[in-house]
């Protein structure tokens, strides 16, 4: 969740840096590098609902997240830097997620009576 909500501020940033870009546009300075920041928000935000829906390749996702929210900071300002930071921390969490250990009854501490005859 963290992840999407940063990419949610990074594409925020991401459109501010277009509409820069529209205004150098206007001057006669025309670049696609402005819309860069809107493609990261989008993949981000991606890349964050996919470690919702597949767990199982869930350092693949805090990889993208991690490299998604570095590329952030020149592409689109780093989402205000909250979205950098969201996006860091939730990667950082994917990487870190460990999948929870199905329940085993043990019969260590139980003492079992010996087959009767």
């Amino acid at each position: 969740m963290l992840t999407i909500l940063g990419g949610l501020f990074i594409l925020a940033g991401g459109l501010v840096f277009a509409l820069v870009g529209v205004v150098f546009a206007l001057f006669g300075f025309r670049s696609e590098l402005f819309l860069f920041g809107l493609l990261d928000g989008l993949l981000t935000i991606v890349v964050g609902i996919l470690m919702l829906v597949v767990p199982s390749v869930h350092s693949l996702w805090g990889v993208l997240a991690i490299l998604f929210a570095l590329v952030s900071l020149p592409l689109a300002f780093g989402g205000f830097l909250i979205g950098f930071l969201l996006a860091l921390i939730g990667g950082i969490l994917a990487l870190m997620w460990k999948r929870p250990v199905d329940q085993f009854v043990t019969v260590e501490a139980r003492t079992v009576p010996p087959p009767t005859q």
